[in-house]
């Protein structure tokens, strides 16, 4: 089965997470629309159907990932960007 690359994952997961903690339940005590909308996604990324499932899926795929590598840092502005004069 195909899994989403585990930055895309990640960010799924935080999102998710985020919505589910902040984003209010509506009058029929089911999770907001942008809650539902990630639970979506996320089943669909690791192939279930159930959001617990999604879940824990989702987490182990991710132990098993390699550690984000960190980002580059910023160029100074006016800095060269590795051009040779």
């Amino acid at each position: 089965m195909l899994m989403p690359h585990p930055a895309v994952l990640r960010g799924l997961l935080a999102e998710y997470e985020a919505a589910a903690a902040d984003e209010p339940v509506d009058t029929t005590g089911r999770p907001g629309p942008r809650t539902r909308d990630l639970a979506y996604t996320l089943c669909v990324s690791t192939g279930t159907r159930d959001v617990r499932r999604a879940l824990e899926t989702a987490r182990r795929h991710l132990a098993d990932a390699p550690a984000p590598a960190t980002p580059p840092a910023p160029v100074a502005a006016g800095a060269p960007a590795g051009v040779a004069d």
